[in-house]
């Protein structure tokens, strides 16, 4: 669930007119700062990055999946559905919550590093 502070910086930033990725901005950001102060850890900073999206979409975003040929098929599959939850409104049961967050807390934080952040975004720019 993310925390009251991250949503009412979305909800600001979607009051101001900024785009969806904006607003997710803020739970990824969330995401990072969570893996750094060693909450739970992240096998990469792309896994980082993908969970901070989907708490987004859970939270209410509009943020389209991506487009066919961008990710795979089980990405944008499970995008869709994230999207559909935080339309619904429904929450994750507390299993499943608990069963992710235990897979978590078994990898590194070193995905949430300055140095791999910037490792991912130079990557992501020359793909573009």
């Amino acid at each position: 669930m993310p925390e009251k502070k991250t949503i009412e910086r979305a909800r600001r930033a979607k009051k101001e007119g900024k785009r969806p990725g904006t607003q997710a901005g803020e739970f990824v950001r969330e995401e990072m700062d969570h893996i750094r102060e060693g909450k739970h850890g992240a096998r990469s900073t792309k896994q980082a990055i993908a969970i901070g999206l989907s708490k987004a979409r859970r939270a209410g975003v509009k943020l389209s999946p991506p487009r066919k040929g961008q990710a795979s098929t089980r990405t944008r599959k499970q995008a869709q559905r994230d999207l559909a939850r935080g339309r619904s409104g429904r929450k994750a049961s507390p299993a499943r919550s608990a069963a992710s967050k235990r897979a978590l807390k078994r990898e590194g934080a070193s995905a949430a590093s300055r140095s791999a952040i910037s490792r991912q975004a130079r990557s992501a720019a020359r793909k573009r």
